[in-house]
């Protein structure tokens, strides 16, 4: 039960020179990340920004839709008519394809 409450903390100071002993046959292999958003709320918190933040890329731009996508190699971003945006995967499509699927939705054909 011990391990399971405190393994978070003994995985993230594992390695990093933090003393407390021996163990010996720990795996290097990548642990998860925290199931929570205080990392993610901790960052917001300390950025400065006197336009519009941005929730997903911490981008600092003059309006919503000026967004960068988080993932521009692989996401098309679509702007919206109401001022905002939504990054679309991919998925295969050819240029242009999503934003189109995207219009035909909004206008109900699809």
């Amino acid at each position: 039960m011990a391990q399971a409450q405190f393994g978070f903390f003994d995985q993230m100071f594992a390695g990093n020179g933090g003393g407390g002993g021996g163990g010996g046959g720990q795996s290097s292999e990548p642990q998860n990340v925290a199931s929570d958003s205080a990392w993610y709320r901790g960052n917001v918190d300390k950025m400065h920004c006197d336009r519009y933040l941005c929730p997903d890329t911490l981008a600092c731009v003059h309006f919503p839709h000026h967004c960068p996508c988080p993932f521009p190699a692989i996401e098309d971003k679509v702007e919206l008519a109401e001022g905002s945006r939504v990054c679309v995967s991919r998925g295969g499509f050819s240029d242009g394809e999503a934003a189109r699927k995207i219009e035909l939705a909004r206008k109900g054909r699809l």
